[in-house]
């Protein structure tokens, strides 16, 4: 899938060149540098989360960009399973369930999709559905953009909430859907700080202008908010219904009033050129490290064979160079040391933040827990509440390590590379999967008093003090056991033995429920730390492999450029002759590629600047 090209050249056919031209060596590692490079060419999409409160107008302001009813919209349910909105030559449906690790993927008709997508047809997701994917052909999808419908029940400080904000650092923009009926809340703001933190582009949307005739004071009032706040997001003011009336009815003016095309020249200019910048930036950066390098190597040894004096200099510059590579892939090589450390730190500091936030939530548990009384009555809401506060401390310990890692991999770049141009691998941002097996708060029942108890412990209790007070009651006077002070004392002691049952039950309730509190709470640290365990390992495995192959491929070339010039200096005058022949035209070859590589970007720009390289990485 291709994006519209910032420039006349696709970069495809210039990393097709670049193959074929390095084809001619033996590099079979620059080559696979290249396919890499090709692959990530072929199947880049630019993925925008629209995210925003209960009942803001999410799936209706899709729907308004695509022109079409791909995602269910109801007046009293709401979206249950996120929908991925692709595009395609012919019109699909298709339902995606996580297994052990693999996908499950049910093709539906699209007339059949709320049935389970919605809150109406599959509550609380019971289905269990990862994700809906609908793909159509539509014009603004059609440069590879990729918006995903989110669910929005109970708020962004819901469980829902907590899974969108997880996926924040796999997303390339986000839109932030609020109604004109109110000022930004809270929880927007705070979820817009988030999203600014690790997302690189941010944006509101004003939704049903068309209802709400004060529109214009709520925006500026948002408006004031972001300021505020230091964050440099626009605003858009739109009205879906009148977009879609727009679509339907050909209606160039309407279309215009609902202010759709401002928010579609955003997203195919700042959202879909940027990325089409960033990736004609790593594709110059690759073709040109990798012909550089066979270039460096061609010079070299036209060099030496033109002038052998200079061919023993030549060589001891060049194995320096070489050892200075082969010393990159030591453990004790700078950028090493720095991954490890900042590894077994980050491994230390997100544990410690994530404890934090959950002993926090147990902590505030237990205190309410005290002073709610019986928790039998409350514990649907109680432990709806607990899984809420842990799954968005949760995912703002993951967004947190998300930028960690990511200052860390640049950090290590640098180090590596002096000149500081290294394009960092495709960092792991997908949120993690092992809470999904924790299991759900549960408060056995039973325990209750039944009417049969309640008469059984009265008339212990009451017994008991009829009995003592009883016999006081015959050093006064009375004749037998059975006297008023008796009866007295034993209705008081009967109704304060129950009172003393209720409330040993009640405690033993309360000691159950923080016990299932603190089981809930140390299975989902367990199972967290284990993931962001596993998920810098990965991180720093991949971050190991992608520059020891970096450090391989450059001493290789070094190593080809010393041998070429030593046999240079071996070689007859004719052999000379006929290999620099041979070197100006191999030399030729390379370097129309790296002119079409350089005429990828529109500015006339030899290297990738550090900028570049960083922001790359951030994708």
């Amino acid at each position: 899938m291709s994006r519209p090209a910032a420039t006349a050249t696709d970069p495809v056919p210039v990393v097709e060149a670049a193959l074929g031209a390095v084809g001619r060596f033996d590099r079979p590692d620059l080559q696979a540098r290249l396919r890499h490079t090709r692959a990530r060419l072929l199947d880049d999409r630019v993925r925008v989360l629209v995210v925003g409160e209960f009942k803001q107008g999410k799936s209706m302001l899709l729907n308004a960009l695509v022109g079409a009813p791909v995602c269910p919209t109801f007046d009293d349910v709401a979206t249950a399973v996120p929908t991925v909105v692709r595009h395609a030559e012919t019109v699909s449906a298709t339902l995606v369930r996580l297994r052990a690790g693999s996908e499950e993927r049910v093709d539906v008709g699209v007339d059949l999709l709320p049935e389970h997508v919605c809150e109406q047809g599959n509550p609380g997701n019971r289905a269990g559905w990862d994700r809906a994917e609908v793909a159509l052909p539509r014009a603004v999808l059609a440069g590879g953009l990729e918006l995903v419908d989110t669910p929005g029940v109970g708020g962004l400080h819901s469980v829902h909430g907590a899974a969108t904000m997880a996926a924040l650092p796999s997303a390339d923009a986000v839109l932030l859907v609020s109604d004109a009926s109110q000022e930004y809340t809270a929880p927007e703001l705070e979820f817009l700080g988030h999203a600014a933190s690790v997302c690189p582009h941010v944006a509101c949307v004003l939704t049903k202008t068309d209802l709400y005739p004060q529109w214009r004071r709520i925006a500026e009032l948002d408006r004031g908010h972001l300021e505020t706040a230091g964050w440099r997001a626009p605003i858009f003011p739109v009205s879906s219904t009148l977009r879609l009336h727009a679509v339907h009815s050909h209606d160039a003016e309407a279309n215009a009033e609902s202010g759709f095309p401002e928010l579609v020249t955003y997203l195919r200019r700042r959202v879909l050129g940027q990325a089409d910048r960033l990736t004609r930036r790593g594709t110059v950066h690759d073709v040109l490290a990798v012909t550089g390098q066979l270039v460096g190597g061609l010079q070299a040894e036209r060099a030496a064979q033109q002038d052998p004096q200079v061919a023993q200099d030549l060589v001891r510059s060049l194995t320096t160079a070489k050892e200075h590579a082969a010393a990159l892939k030591e453990r004790s090589a700078r950028w090493q040391v720095t991954l490890n450390d900042g590894v077994a730190d980050l491994n230390a500091d997100i544990d410690h933040d994530l404890r934090v936030r959950l002993r926090e939530i147990v902590r505030i548990a237990e205190d309410e827990l005290g002073e709610c009384g019986d928790p039998t009555g409350t514990w649907d809401q109680f432990s709806g509440w607990v899984e809420q506060e842990v799954a968005t401390a949760a995912s703002a310990n993951f967004l947190w390590a998300t930028q960690r890692v990511r200052d860390l991999a640049q950090l290590v770049a640098n180090h590596f590379s002096d000149d500081r141009d290294q394009l960092l691998p495709a960092l792991r941002d997908t949120p993690p999967e092992g809470l999904r097996s924790v299991r759900t708060m549960t408060l056995q029942a039973g325990g209750e008093l039944s009417l049969g108890n309640k008469l059984l412990t009265g008339l212990k209790g009451g017994y008991m003090g009829m009995l003592m007070f009883g016999m006081i009651g015959t050093f006064v006077g009375f004749a037998s056991l059975i006297n008023p002070l008796g009866v007295g004392a034993g209705l008081v002691m009967g109704g304060k033995t129950l009172r003393d049952e209720r409330k040993r039950v009640v405690t033993k309730r309360q000691g159950e429920a923080r016990t299932a509190v603190r089981r809930y709470v140390d299975d989902i640290t367990f199972q967290a730390s284990k993931d962001s365990r596993d998920r810098l390992r990965a991180v720093q495995r991949d971050l190991r492999d992608h520059f020891t192959e970096q450090a391989e491929q450059l001493k290789r070339s070094l190593q080809e450029s010393v041998t070429a010039a030593e046999r240079a200096v071996q070689a007859s005058r004719s052999e000379a002759e006929t290999r620099c022949k041979e070197i100006a035209t191999e030399l030729e070859r390379l370097d129309v590629v790296r002119r079409q590589a350089r005429g990828l970007l529109p500015a006339p720009t030899t290297t990738v600047a550090a900028g570049a390289a960083q922001e790359v990485s951030a994708r």
